[in-house]
């Protein structure tokens, strides 16, 4: 019982720090490379399909890009999110 009071205190004066948000930039940054990366192989499976003559259906692609877009767009936005709702206590 007395573990979980102090447990409990220490989560009330918890602040991160700017290590917190350097690391949530650098996450930010990694997450809008792989979207590059995505979106890049995304644009090369469709060349290829392009030229052994398969179009292939508009929707299979810009289903790739939507899946993309929204993980970049996930992981560029944790860091405002989570500094918009503030301190987290246990």
């Amino acid at each position: 019982m007395r573990e979980s009071v102090e447990v409990a205190a220490r989560a009330a004066t918890f602040t991160p720090g700017a290590e917190a948000d350097q690391l949530l930039g650098i996450l930010a940054w990694c997450a809008s490379a792989a979207a590059v990366g995505g979106v890049i192989t995304v644009g090369t499976l469709m060349a290829l399909q392009m030229r052994r003559g398969y179009p292939g259906e508009g929707a299979e692609h810009f289903r790739g890009l939507l899946f993309v877009m929204l993980a970049c767009i996930l992981g560029s936005t944790a860091g405002p999110i989570v500094n918009f709702l503030g301190p987290f206590s246990l």
